[in-house]
């Protein structure tokens, strides 16, 4: 599945790129077979789930 010369970076390294883009669907596949999807969440090679990183509105301060 990947392309590096190298051995591919660790899943949840930033250094994995795209293979596979569906910007229609809100998902894309990386390298290390993680699945990220628009709203940050990501569904590992393992099964693990990584929750979504969402800014709450209590968090954001208006000038």
């Amino acid at each position: 599945m990947c392309a590096h010369q190298t051995q591919c970076p660790a899943t949840d390294s930033l250094a994995a790129h795209v293979v596979a883009a569906h910007p229609e669907q809100g998902w894309s596949l990386l390298c290390d077979g993680a699945i990220v999807f628009d709203d940050t969440g990501e569904l590992l090679p393992d099964g693990r789930v990584v929750e979504p990183h969402r800014v709450t509105a209590g968090l954001t301060v208006a000038a």
